[in-house]
């Protein structure tokens, strides 16, 4: 185009990654509460391991991840909360700060069976109220709490259910299946954005995730898919 457009190196990109503050995306007022599905997935890193790989043409001892954890609105499908951690981080311990970067009401919580557990559940209901309903599948050794019979918390209500009715049931019945709309976003990431960070420290990493995030729900924003019953 004859355009003479001065374009930064890696080292220049990289040394900026570390301090660079991205805006916070205006936000309208919804219209209601979120329904929130969280998730997460590896991401590849180009480590010192890959790097004696190519170069010397060995095997690498380790892989090199980091875990990206996403939290999905369902009814408009912006990403709202998202974070970064190393592979070591657990998803209920990652969760708190996930939450924190949510300033609205959220009536529903959907996650797998990694968030089932009391400690969950009480971080859920002291941020939203007890209001919210929380879906999580208990695994299959799960028992009733001692107070089911009298006052059988939601938990117990899940169990009780699956034993009755069988999981696929459940999973039917409770708004379960919706989950697969958090996996959805999570391999629409791997193929828009990539299954691999670029940057090879992890504040960098942190500023390359956040930039990910925004493209999304710039593109969202753009325009998505309607889909409506027809028979």
């Amino acid at each position: 185009m004859g355009l003479d457009v001065p374009v930064p190196d890696f080292s220049t990109l990289s040394r900026r990654g570390a301090g660079l503050s991205i805006p916070e995306e205006s936000k309208d007022q919804r219209a209601c509460p979120i329904k929130l599905v969280v998730d997460s997935t590896g991401l590849k890193i180009f480590g010192e391991g890959e790097w004696l790989q190519n170069k010397h043409k060995t095997k690498s001892k380790r892989k090199s991840w980091r875990k990206l954890h996403l939290g999905l609105d369902l009814t408009t499908g912006d990403i709202v909360c998202s974070d970064l951690t190393k592979d070591d981080v657990g998803d209920p311990t990652a969760l708190p700060e996930l939450l924190d970067q949510i300033d609205a009401p959220v009536s529903r919580f959907l996650a797998d069976g990694a968030y089932d557990g009391d400690p969950t559940s009480d971080l859920l209901v002291d941020r939203f109220g007890e209001a919210l309903e929380i879906v999580i599948p208990p695994p299959i050794t799960a028992v009733l709490s001692l107070d089911a019979a009298r006052d059988p918390t939601p938990r117990d209500k899940h169990i009780a259910e699956i034993r009755d009715k069988g999981r696929l049931a459940w999973q039917v019945s409770s708004g379960y299946n919706h989950r697969s709309r958090g996996e959805a976003q999570i391999g629409r990431w791997k193929m828009v954005i990539g299954p691999k960070l670029k940057a090879r420290n992890f504040p960098n990493q942190k500023t390359e995730a956040r930039i990910g995030t925004n493209i999304l729900n710039k593109m969202n924003g753009l325009g998505r898919a309607k889909y409506e019953a027809v028979a």
